[in-house]
């Protein structure tokens, strides 16, 4: 069963409007399943041999119909600079599509940035609006309109014990599609194979030890959300695992998690605010998807639902992976905010035209409802006096269940499982 993907608009379109589209991100998020909608011939690298003639000859690899679909070029780089090559020939759009789920072995066999031939699109795991777990009531784009359609819904049929599984679950096609009871081995499976590197085309990766991997992932597991540093991950790796590790040797590791794709750190957001107040720009580390978090703890749902903070945050990750989701839908990006004053916001979604809406993510209840209002209203009264910033769309405090309303104070609380793009 193929669920449609919000990234398909923008495959569609880069199509039109440049020689070739390179989707990539981590295994399995469904790029191959997606991108074979729109070929036209195709070639899978998923062989010694198949990999083995496209370094022979990397120019037959681009004949056939186009679009011309590559999966997993990466496998046979030189295959980049034949496109454009061939691109410098003979321009026209939508002729190539090019799938990976890792970069190339060696970047030096890439002779030039693609720019005005090859444009990118990042596709991540499926957010609850893709695997139809979100009931769609709310859409984000009209909150960037000020609401104008907003309307009071009430929260049904979902509940936090459903949204831990959703977590540990994981956006995984194979898994969403597959029944409740096996969804979750399915994803313990995914993890256990993402450090299978023995036969490894890239030399990066073959002399990296699972261990020490999985050893990184669960130290920035356990700073999931926060604005951890580098220092400290690399100090919770040593304490918890009794490992000298040193900055060199974790960098070199940290390099080949993010050649696979399944961290995501969220950058801060720097308005231009005339005082002297200080924005810090720490990243908070996030996860391409919150299941690999989830198993490199060996969190169930339960261990969520029985631990409320440590839910809370992974909560948070799970959130920002669908709001990045539906921003990109919008051509906009998610960021986060911190001062020195200790003022801070989860996400803030900022679109190319100068708009941007500020959001903070919590479990529900009304005290943490209420606090995140009280940070949000904050912001926008810091930046209305201070700040060249254009006033909020909107401001809006995300739950994970409950309904979804506006307050006397403007700001909007809508459940995860309502919104889309």
């Amino acid at each position: 069963m193929y669920y449609s993907r919000i990234i398909e608009k923008e495959i569609e379109r880069k199509l039109k409007t440049s020689g070739a589209v390179l989707v990539y991100g981590p295994k399995f998020c469904g790029k191959t399943t997606t991108c074979m909608l729109y070929q036209k011939s195709f070639v899978k690298l998923n062989t010694r041999q198949l990999i083995a003639m496209a370094r022979l000859n990397p120019k037959g690899t681009l004949e056939g119909e186009a679009p011309r679909l590559i999966d997993e070029w990466q496998m046979a780089p030189d295959v980049w600079n034949q496109i454009k090559e061939s691109l410098d020939r003979d321009y026209k759009f939508g002729r190539y599509i090019l799938t990976g789920s890792s970069t190339p072995a060696d970047k030096t066999d890439i002779y030039h940035s693609g720019a005005g031939r090859i444009t990118t699109a990042f596709m991540r795991s499926m957010s609850l609006w893709e695997s139809k777990e979100s009931t769609g009531a709310i859409q984000l784009s009209d909150l960037f309109d000020g609401g104008k359609n907003f309307k009071w819904s009430i929260g049904e049929d979902q509940n936090l014990e459903k949204i831990a599984f959703y977590i540990c679950r994981g956006g995984w096609p194979i898994a969403v599609t597959a029944p409740q009871d096996i969804a979750l081995e399915i994803t313990k499976n995914y993890w256990n194979g993402l450090f299978i590197f023995e036969e490894s085309e890239n030399e990066r990766f073959r002399n990296k030890k699972p261990e020490i991997i999985k050893m990184i992932l669960r130290s920035y597991a356990r700073n999931i959300s926060s604005e951890a540093t580098i220092a400290t991950i690399i100090s919770d790796v040593r304490q918890s695992n009794e490992r000298n590790m040193d900055t060199k040797t974790f960098n070199n590791y940290l390099d080949a998690i993010k050649d696979i794709f399944i961290i995501d750190d969220l950058q801060a957001w720097n308005p231009s605010i005339r005082s002297k107040t200080s924005i810090r720009t720490t990243p908070t580390r996030h996860f391409v998807d919150t299941s690999i978090a989830c198993r490199a703890l060996n969190i169930s749902p339960d261990d969520l639902l029985n631990d409320l903070e440590t839910f809370g945050l992974f909560f948070e990750d799970f959130a920002v992976r669908d709001l990045r989701i539906y921003a990109s839908s919008l051509n906009g990006e998610v960021r986060h905010y911190r001062d020195n004053a200790g003022l801070e916001c989860d996400a803030v979604i900022h679109l190319e035209d100068g708009r941007w809406g500020a959001i903070e993510i919590k479990l529900g209840g009304e005290k943490l409802i209420d606090d995140g209002c009280k940070s949000l209203n904050l912001l926008k009264s810091k930046l209305d006096s201070k700040s060249s910033e254009k006033a909020p769309s909107f401001l809006m405090v995300l739950t994970a269940t409950g309904d979804a309303y506006r307050r006397e104070d403007g700001v909007f609380v809508v459940p995860l499982t309502m919104l889309k793009p």
